[in-house]
C-alpha cells in the first residue's frame, strides 16, 4: 500500500500511520512469506527433523530481515518523502548503525517497536488506538510528526478542528427513552442505505435513533476547506464510527480520526495529547466546558442541540423537546450556520492579517481576540448573583464577562448597559 505524504489536503500525520500499519503489520500481509502457516506450524510442533527445522528457521529469520527493512524504509519515507530508499542499505537510511541497540525506539506497535521491530520490555509514550489498534509513539515521535503535520498544514492555509459529536452535530435516544409525542418520528426516519441525503436515523442495531443538526452537512464540507478535522466523543468507539458513517459517508473529513472515550488517557476528560496536532492550531467545538479542563483556550463553546426528549430530561430541563413540538433548529440561523461565521472570521484573522511569521502565530490568541468582541462596548452590573462576602472580581460569571469583553462593575452609574441579577426587584433596578 503506497502512502500519500506530500500533501495534508489529502493526508495527515494519524492517517499515514495508519495506512503504514496496515499494509506492515498485518498478519496476513501479501508481504508475508508464503510459507507463513507451515511456519507457525513447525514452531508448535516437536524437533524430530532438525535439519528441517533449521532450514525453515533460517528462512523465516531471512524473510523477517527482508520485512523489516521494508517497514525501516517506509518509515524513513513518511519522515521525507522526498528521499529515495532505492539504494540502499538500512545504514545508509538510518545514517546509524543498523542494530537494534542504535534505535531510539519511536514507537510500537504490541511490544514491538515500529521501527526496528526490536520486541521492547515497557510501555512507553502514548496510546494511539483510534489510528491502529495497539500502536503507541513516544514522546519525541509525538512532537516530531506534530511539527512536520503543522507546517505542512501551514502551508495549505489550514489550521485543525477538533469536533464533539452529541449535542454539538447531532442528537441520540435510546429507543426505549422516546416518548409517545416522538412514535411520529418512526415514520419519517431516512435510508441508511444513502445516508448522505437524509438526518434521521434509525440504528436498530444498536437500539437508538440519532437526528443531525441542521446545516451539519454544508458545515463539515466548508469547515474541511480550512480545518484539518478530528471527532472526538466521550462515547465508545463503536458509537463514533457509526456516528461518523452518518456524518462522513464517503470518508472525505475525518478518516481514521476519529477518537472516543476509549482512547483518552484521563477518565471523564478530554484531551489534545492524543490529537497529532499542535496546540496553537487546534481549536475544538464542544457543547460541554468541563471536559476541556486543560484545553479552555482552544474551546469554542457550543449551544447544545437537544431534538430528542430525553436529552432534555437529562439536563434538567422540563420542557417539550424540539421532536416533541414537531420543530428544529433553523439551517441558515442555527448555531452551526452560527459557528462557522465565527470559525472563518478566525481562519482569516490568523492567516490573512496577522503580521508576525506564519510558524509562531498562535489560534488561541486568535479566539480571546474574537471572544472580546461579543460583549465590547457593554458594561455589566451583577446584582443579587454573588455572596455578600464573596469576592465578585473572583467569580466565573465575571471572568467570563471580561473575557468577551465587557467592563464589568458593581456599582450603578448612567454608563451601565446591562443588569445580572437572580430575581426582579427595586434593587436590581435603581438607577436605571
Amino acid at each position: 500500500m503506497s502512502l500519500v505524504t506530500d500533501s495534508p489536503v489529502h493526508s495527515s500525520s494519524s492517517d499515514d500511520f495508519a495506512a503504514f500499519l496496515d499494509a506492515e503489520l498485518d498478519s496476513k500481509s501479501s508481504d508475508s512469506s508464503p510459507n507463513e502457516e507451515g511456519a507457525k506450524g513447525e514452531f508448535d510442533s516437536d524437533s524430530s527433523d532438525s535439519s528441517t527445522n533449521e532450514e525453515a528457521e533460517n528462512d523465516s529469520d531471512t524473510e523477517n530481515q527482508r520485512i523489516k527493512r521494508s517497514r525501516v524504509e517506509k518509515l524513513e519515507n513518511l519522515e521525507d518523502p522526498k528521499r529515495s530508499t532505492s539504494n540502499g542499505s538500512l545504514e545508509q537510511n538510518l545514517g546509524a548503525s543498523s542494530s537494534k541497540d542504535a534505535c531510539i525506539h519511536p514507537g510500537s506497535f504490541g511490544d514491538m517497536c515500529i521501527l526496528c521491530g526490536q520486541k521492547l520490555n515497557e510501555e512507553t509514550g502514548v496510546t494511539f488506538g483510534y489510528i491502529h489498534k495497539g500502536l503507541r509513539l513516544g514522546n519525541d515521535e509525538i512532537m516530531r510528526l506534530r511539527n512536520t503535520d503543522v507546517k505542512n498544514l501551514l502551508c495549505h492555509k489550514k489550521l485543525y478542528l477538533v469536533l464533539d459529536l452529541d449535542h454539538t452535530l447531532l442528537n441520540s435516544t435510546q429507543l426505549m427513552h422516546m416518548t409517545l409525542e416522538e412514535e411520529y418520528l418512526k415514520s419519517q426516519i431516512d435510508s441508511l442505505q444513502d445516508v448522505s441525503n437524509g438526518s434521521l436515523f434509525m440504528l436498530d442495531f444498536m437500539h437508538m435513533m440519532t437526528k443531525l443538526r441542521p446545516f451539519v452537512r454544508t458545515f463539515l464540507k466548508e469547515a474541511s476547506q480550512m480545518f484539518e478535522m478530528y471527532i472526538y466523543t466521550m462515547g465508545d468507539r463503536a458509537y463514533a464510527l457509526e456516528m461518523a458513517k452518518l456524518l462522513d459517508p464517503r470518508r472525505e473529513y475525518f478518516n481514521a480520526r476519529v477518537i472516543s472515550r476509549d482512547d483518552g488517557t484521563q477518565r471523564n476528560q478530554k484531551g489534545l495529547d492524543i490529537v497529532l496536532g499542535q496546540e496553537s492550531a487546534v481549536l475544538i467545538l464542544d457543547d460541554t466546558e468541563t471536559a476541556w479542563t486543560k484545553h479552555k483556550d482552544n474551546l469554542i463553546l457550543m449551544e447544545r442541540y437537544h431534538f430528542f426528549a430525553s436529552s432534555c430530561h437529562q439536563f434538567g430541563f422540563n420542557c417539550k423537546s424540539l421532536s416533541e413540538l414537531k420543530s428544529d433548529e433553523s439551517d441558515s440561523d442555527g448555531a452551526l450556520a452560527s459557528v462557522l461565521k465565527v470559525l472563518r472570521k478566525i481562519h482569516h484573522m490568523f492567516f490573512d492579517e496577522l503580521v508576525d511569521n506564519l510558524d509562531g502565530r498562535d489560534v488561541r490568541q486568535v479566539l480571546k481576540t474574537v471572544r472580546k468582541d461579543v460583549l465590547k462596548g457593554c458594561k455589566i452590573v451583577f446584582s443579587r448573583v454573588f455572596p455578600t462576602q464573596f469576592q465578585a472580581e473572583n467569580h466565573h460569571l465575571w471572568k467570563m464577562a471580561e473575557q468577551l469583553g465587557a467592563t464589568c462593575s458593581r456599582e450603578l452609574d448612567p454608563s451601565v448597559t446591562h443588569v445580572v441579577s437572580q430575581k426582579l426587584g427595586p434593587r436590581s433596578l435603581v438607577g436605571l
